[in-house]
């Protein structure tokens, strides 16, 4: 497998990045921190999702963003691929959206199916992947520091072996399985032989027999007592018919009875209702004599000319019509009333408040008064302050009038001088070291010459060149000590320079002050002077806003006292008014109960007709009556003549006698029953205990088959899982001895060193050291570069044994090593390098490095930069001098 190419978006650091791989070394370079572990856990998660990452989704999402995309090309056994992951954060929590992987003849979409695949192209989980494809980094000593056992069982899983230890344990447990399989149908066999020596067959078939016989001899006398139980039913039903006729016409008699009882009541009454309405017809006579006198003499007091009740509701309506007329003049006027009163009300308030407002203005037009005191005061002072401060100013400008330097050139002239100072000091040292050198020569020339001969050789001194020389460097020591004397005056002139550059840079401080505290103080003068004319203006204006409104309100009140006088004279015209409204009102009811009156005497002659209608009524309904009542009679007379007591008597009897019958053949029959249901329950419980007994002996026989199986069963899981486990022992050893071969083969070339001889690899991953001399080391007593070169050589042998392949070459992804120089020095790193060029060189296709080790870039074939902005905490991805945009942190 080889990486093409990687796109990004909203991953991590990268807001978006796209770059290509090529085959052989990549080197992925950037400072710590600039996200270069990033890129190539974007793959791992390309491969392996949500299991590749140590983290949950949604710290992979760049924070703000709602979705990541995670796009990776790929090329497996000359096909081309493309992994496309979408992880979308817009809920509680991120989750997967997409997981597409295009292949030459098919898609996949979907998490699981899609991993599957992954797992299924390389032979390996994502764990398989990080222990030999993917040196994570701060992971290059995971091997090595493992305890032995979970060395033994990574190392086993990378090689497929773990897969026929996976195979022996399920043997053992299906081995486990079928012994208390066994176990259990062994002991369910000796149950059911207990169970069914337990039953008797042949007393089983006696009881059976003699059950059916007593219950067929019940069946016989159940059905006799059922027959004379119909018999006597038939009797009491024909007894209760005779009965029931018979009370049927009882009741009818007595209906019919009631009935012409009734109608008799009802004639009385209705003859003394028709008596009581005669008298009612002769007092409403009377009555209409009576008020048609009253209704005469009204009419002539009203001056009507007729009491028609069309004549006198059109005068009533007419005196209304005047009544409603006044009404609305006295509301007018009424009106007229609150207007002027209103309008008299508004003028007074108005005129109190306009001699407020008048009083307000004078007041504050005095405080303007004492405020333009105040502020002339504060102009004074503010003149003051500026001319104190033009005097400082003028004190300070004369230091500069016998100085070398201008005003304003301070800032500059002490930085000339600091730095004149610094190549003065500077070329001090130099002069003191190069008098210190000479003087070491001249002191040991001097120790020799009085010594004679050379300490180390015994040799005489003379002719030696630090003798010959001896003169020529004291000559240079004066020369020099005149020189540093020479730079040590120059420096102190510098330094009081610097101290005088210094002072007058202080005065331009000071003068700078006080001209910003003269431009404070000008500011606020015009400040104070702008508001004093303001503060005139202003109390101007409210003294004559003030003697305006004085005017206005004096006018209000004359306006008030107009209005009132008003509201006066209308009142008196609504008095006149009141007077003839009430005088219609008195006529008005006058005409209404005469009115009342008229229409009570047409409500007497009505009465009077309904009342002679209902006597006619009640004599057409009393004749029916009679008629029916005749009717009734016949019927009486007819129903006494059926009515036969002796026959009742006998029925009565009949049904007595049935009914104990019926009582006396149910008890018998339930216990008939009953003795027949018992019968019928033994019966069946022994059909049970049979069927039960030849299920048993069918159990029996199924049992005694499954125990023959299981024990050929047992025999075959044993003997496959001690297969697995010699299999798992052999390829262990063969691998064992392969991978041993290539851990030396690698760890001899990167590390050329004549300390070490050669590693040794056990059954059991165990791992030892020889050094020359033949002493064993454990790989953690080497220092920590040796030990992360040993780790390296053993990622890389792995690596290239599962190349090899257990069934043949394997398709591996590419050698991945994230930060590898970690624990190494200059030297180590070099040793690094050669293991790279080794794996290239071994056929390993593609090789991915990241690192901030310049070292590294020397071997490879591309180089990928990555950079972060600092101030965006954006990284952006640099290859072939193209640049991707920035990316949010």
């Amino acid at each position: 497998m080889r990486f093409d190419r990687l796109s990004l978006q909203n991953f991590k650091c990268f807001e978006d990045a796209d770059f290509r791989l090529d085959t052989g070394v990549t080197v992925v370079h950037g400072v710590n921190g600039s996200g270069k572990s990033s890129l190539l856990e974007a793959c791992f998660f390309a491969l392996y999702g949500a299991t590749a990452i140590d983290r949950t989704l949604d710290e992979i999402v760049t924070i703000g963003a709602e979705e990541t995309t995670v796009d990776l090309w790929f090329t497996h056994e000359g096909e081309s691929y493309h992994l496309h992951r979408r992880i979308r954060a817009t809920g509680e929590r991120a989750v997967t959206a997409d997981c597409t992987l295009e292949g030459p003849n098919s898609t996949l979409d979907g998490v699981g199916d899609v991993e599957d695949r992954v797992r299924s192209m390389l032979r390996m989980d994502a764990s398989a992947f990080v222990n030999s494809a993917f040196v994570r980094q701060g992971e290059i000593n995971k091997l090595i520091e493992a305890s032995p056992g979970d060395r033994k069982r990574m190392i086993d899983r990378l090689l497929q072996l773990g897969r026929l230890e996976t195979y022996r344990e399920r043997a053992a447990e299906a081995r486990l399985g079928v012994e208390n399989l066994k176990e259990r149908r062994s002991g369910r066999l000796d149950s059911l032989e207990e169970q069914i020596a337990e039953k008797d067959e042949s007393t089983l078939y006696e009881r059976a027999n003699a059950l059916e016989s007593a219950i067929g001899d019940l069946e016989s006398e159940i059905e006799q007592l059922e027959s004379g139980r119909e018999s006597a039913r038939e009797t009491l039903s024909e007894a209760e018919s005779t009965l029931e006729t018979h009370e049927q016409r009882r009741e009818e008699l007595a209906t019919i009875t009631e009935r012409i009882e009734t109608l008799q009541e009802r004639i009385a009454e209705d003859e003394r209702r028709r008596q009581e309405l005669a008298e009612t017809i002769t007092d409403r006579r009377q009555e209409i004599e009576t008020r048609t006198d009253t209704i005469e003499t009204r009419a002539t007091e009203l001056d009507l000319d007729s009491t028609d009740p069309d004549a006198i509701e059109a005068a009533i309506e007419a005196a209304r019509e005047e009544k409603e007329r006044l009404t609305e003049a006295i509301m007018d006027l009424r009106e007229a009333v609150q207007g002027a009163e209103h309008e008299a009300e508004t003028a007074t308030e108005r005129a109190k408040t306009l001699q407020s407002r008048a009083t307000d203005r004078r007041e504050r037009a005095s405080e303007l008064e004492t405020k333009q005191s105040q502020l002339e005061a504060e102009i004074e002072a503010e003149r003051e302050a500026i001319e104190e401060a033009a005097a400082e100013i003028e004190t300070h400008l004369s230091a500069f009038t016998a100085a070398s330097i201008e005003y304003g050139e301070g800032a500059a002239a002490i930085e000339e001088r600091r730095e004149a100072l610094e190549a003065a000091r500077e070329t001090e040292t130099e002069r003191r070291e190069e008098l210190a050198t000479v003087q070491s020569r001249i002191e040991e020339a001097e120790a020799l010459l009085e010594a004679g001969k050379c300490p180390e050789c015994g040799q005489p001194v003379d002719g030696a060149p630090e003798v010959e020389s001896l003169e020529a460097d004291r000559e240079e020591q004066e020369r020099l000590e005149a020189a540093l004397e020479s730079e040590r005056e120059r420096r102190r002139e510098l330094e009081d320079e610097l101290d005088a550059a210094e002072a007058l840079r202080e005065h331009e401080r000071e003068i700078e002050g006080l001209i910003s505290t003269v431009e404070s103080h000008g500011e606020r003068l015009a400040e104070k002077r702008d508001s004093l004319a303001e503060t005139r203006t202003r109390r101007d204006e409210l003294q004559s806003e003030a003697t305006d409104l004085e005017d206005e309100a004096a006018k209000a009140e004359k306006t008030a006292e107009k209005a009132q006088k008003r509201a006066a004279e209308t009142r008196e015209k609504i008095g006149e008014h009141n007077q003839e409204r009430s005088e219609y009102a008195d006529h008005i009811e006058a005409l209404e109960s005469l009115l009342e009156t008229v229409e009570a005497v047409e409500s007497l002659r009505e009465e009077i007709e309904r009342a002679q209608e209902t006597r006619e009524s009640i004599d057409d309904r009393n004749d029916e009556r009679r008629e029916t009542l005749t009717e009734l009679r016949e019927r009486k007379r007819t129903l006494d003549e059926q009515i036969d007591d002796e026959r009742v008597e006998q029925a009565r009897q009949n049904r007595e006698d049935a009914t104990d019958y019926l009582e006396q053949v149910e008890t018998e029959l339930a216990e008939k029953r009953e003795q027949h249901d018992e019968h019928r329950s033994e019966l069946g419980a022994v059909q049970n205990e049979l069927e039960e007994l030849q299920a048993l002996e069918d159990q029996r026989a199924a049992v005694t088959e499954t125990v023959e199986a299981l024990d050929s069963l047992h025999a075959e899981l044993s003997e496959l899982e001690s297969m697995y486990a010699r299999l798992r022992t052999d390829l262990r050893q063969r691998n064992v001895s392969r991978l041993e071969a290539l851990l030396n083969e690698t760890f001899d070339l990167v590390y050329r060193n004549d300390s070490y001889a050669r590693i040794e690899l056990d059954g059991d991953y165990e791992l030892t050291v020889y050094q020359k001399d033949g002493s064993p080391l454990s790989p953690d007593q080497l220092s920590g570069g040796e030990r992360a070169l040993f780790n390296l050589s053993l990622r890389a042998a792995i690596y290239r044994l599962l190349v090899e392949g257990i069934d043949g070459a394997a398709p591996m992804p590419p050698l991945i090593l994230d930060e590898p120089t970690v624990f190494l020095d200059s030297g180590h790193v070099s040793q690094l390098v050669a293991l790279v060029e080794s794996m290239r060189d071994l056929g390993v296709e593609q090789i991915i490095v990241v690192s901030h080790d310049e070292e590294l870039i020397g071997a490879a074939d591309d180089l990928v930069r990555v950079e972060k902005d600092p101030t965006t905490n954006r990284s952006t991805v640099e290859t072939d001098g193209f640049v991707l945009p920035e990316a949010d942190d």
